[in-house]
C-alpha cells in the first residue's frame, strides 16, 4: 500500500536547459584563419632553425679545430726533430775536426822530420814510432765517435784513412830501423819506403772521396745544411814520399858524418828579385824606382845549384831603413836539383825613412849543410821609394 509520501514523488521526462557555465566549459576556441576577419593578429614568432643542422656544424666546427690542432703539432714536432737533426751532425763534424786538425799537424811534422837536411837515423827512426803512436791514438778515438746513421758507411772510411796513416808510419819506421848501409839494401829500404808512404798518399784519397765528399752528398739528400765536413790533407806535396824523396834521404843519412854534415856537390845560387805590382827587375848596377802600394811585393827568385834535392832552404830579404831595418825570411820545405823556387814577400809598413834617400834591399839564400860556394847565394839592390 502507498502511503501520502509516495504520491508526492516527481518524475521529469524533460531536460532542463543548460546553464551558462556549463555552455561556456564545452565551448571550443575559434581560431582565425589568415585573413580573417577581427583586430589585428599577434606577431608570429620567428621560425627556428632545423634541430638536425645545429648540431651538424658544431661537429664540422670541432672537426676543424682538431684539424688546426694536429696540423700545429705536427709542424712544431717536425720542427722540433729538424733542430735535433742539425745539431747531431753539428756535434759529429766537430768531434771529426779535432782528429783532421791534430792529423794535419802530424803531417807537417812528418814532413818536417823528413826533410831535415842532415838527419840521424837513431833520431828519425825515433820521431817516426812516435807519429805511427799518435795516430794510432786517432783512430781509436775515431772508433768511439757516434756518427748520424745515414753516415755510418762514410764515418768507416774515414776511420780506415787514419788506420793507412798508422800503418804507413809504422811501417816507414821499422824499414827505416832495419835499413843497412849498403847500397843493396839501402836499394830495397828505398822500394820498401817508398810503398809506406804510398798509404800516406792513399790515406788523403779515402778521407776526401770516400768519407767527406760521400758525408756531404748524404747530408745533402736529407736536406742537412749548413754543417762543414772537414778536409784532412797528411801528405802535402807527394814528392816527399816519392822513390826519389826515399833516395835522396838514404844518401843523406848514409853520407852525414857524426857532425851532420852530407857530401857531394850542395848549394843554391840567386837568380833575381822583381817588384810587384810594378813589374820592375831589380840591379846591382843601376837604382830602381819603386812605387809603394799596399799591395807592394818583392819575388826573390833562386836555384838549387846543387846536384841533390834539399830541404829546408832560408831565402832573407833585408831593407835598410835606418836602425835594424825590415828583415823578412822564408823557409822553402823542398827543392830538387836544377829546380828554381820563388819566394815573395809582402805586407810592407815602410817607415818615413825609407822615402826621399837611396835605401838599399839584400836578397839572400842562406847556405845549405854542405855547400861550399856562397858567392853567388845573394845581392845588393839600390832602390827609391815613392808614393807617387
Amino acid at each position: 500500500m502507498s502511503t501520502p509520501e509516495d504520491d508526492d514523488i516527481e518524475f521529469d521526462f524533460f531536460d532542463e536547459p543548460e546553464t551558462v557555465e556549463a555552455a561556456q566549459r564545452r565551448r571550443l576556441p575559434r581560431l582565425e584563419m589568415p585573413g580573417g576577419r577581427g583586430g589585428d593578429r599577434p606577431p608570429r614568432p620567428p621560425r627556428s632553425a632545423p634541430t638536425g643542422l645545429v648540431p651538424l656544424a658544431r661537429l664540422v666546427g670541432l672537426i676543424a679545430i682538431a684539424i688546426v690542432i694536429v696540423v700545429v703539432l705536427v709542424l712544431w714536432i717536425s720542427s722540433c726533430e729538424g733542430k735535433s737533426k742539425q745539431a747531431e751532425y753539428h756535434s759529429y763534424a766537430a768531434k771529426v775536426k779535432t782528429i783532421a786538425t791534430a792529423d794535419q799537424r802530424l803531417g807537417a811534422k812528418f814532413a818536417g822530420a823528413l826533410l831535415t837536411p842532415a838527419p840521424k837515423k837513431a833520431d828519425l827512426t825515433s820521431l817516426l814510432q812516435q807519429y805511427a803512436s799518435q795516430e794510432q791514438q786517432a783512430f781509436t778515438a775515431a772508433q768511439q765517435i757516434r756518427p748520424p746513421g745515414p753516415l755510418r758507411a762514410a764515418h768507416q772510411n774515414m776511420i780506415n784513412a787514419i788506420e793507412l796513416r798508422a800503418k804507413g808510419l809504422a811501417g816507414l819506421g821499422d824499414t827505416l830501423a832495419q835499413s843497412g848501409t849498403s847500397a843493396k839494401t839501402q836499394a830495397k829500404a828505398v822500394a820498401a819506403l817508398t810503398g809506406q808512404g804510398q798509404l800516406l798518399t792513399a790515406s788523403d784519397v779515402v778521407w776526401a772521396q770516400l768519407f767527406r765528399d760521400a758525408a756531404k752528398q748524404q747530408m745533402a739528400n736529407r736536406g742537412v745544411k749548413g754543417v762543414v765536413i772537414p778536409s784532412s790533407v797528411f801528405i802535402t806535396n807527394g814528392d816527399i814520399v816519392s822513390s826519389r824523396s826515399f833516395t835522396l834521404l838514404m844518401q843523406r843519412l848514409a853520407g852525414a858524418s857524426t857532425s851532420g854534415t852530407p857530401s857531394g856537390k850542395h848549394g843554391s845560387a840567386l837568380i833575381g828579385v822583381r817588384v810587384t805590382p810594378q813589374g820592375a827587375d831589380l840591379s846591382t848596377s843601376s837604382a830602381t824606382t819603386i812605387k809603394v802600394s799596399s799591395d807592394l811585393a818583392f819575388n826573390v827568385t833562386f836555384q838549387n845549384s846543387g846536384e841533390f834535392q834539399e830541404v829546408s832552404v832560408r831565402v832573407r830579404l833585408t831593407i835598410n831603413t835606418g836602425g835594424a831595418g825590415i828583415v823578412r825570411q822564408k823557409t822553402v820545405s823542398l827543392i830538387q836539383a836544377g829546380q828554381q823556387q820563388t819566394v815573395t814577400f809582402t805586407s810592407f809598413q815602410l817607415p818615413a825613412s825609407a822615402f826621399a834617400k837611396p835605401v838599399k834591399v839584400k836578397a839572400a839564400v842562406l847556405p845549405v849543410p854542405g855547400e861550399t860556394n856562397t858567392s853567388n847565394n845573394s845581392a845588393t839592390y839600390t832602390v827609391f821609394f815613392t808614393l807617387s
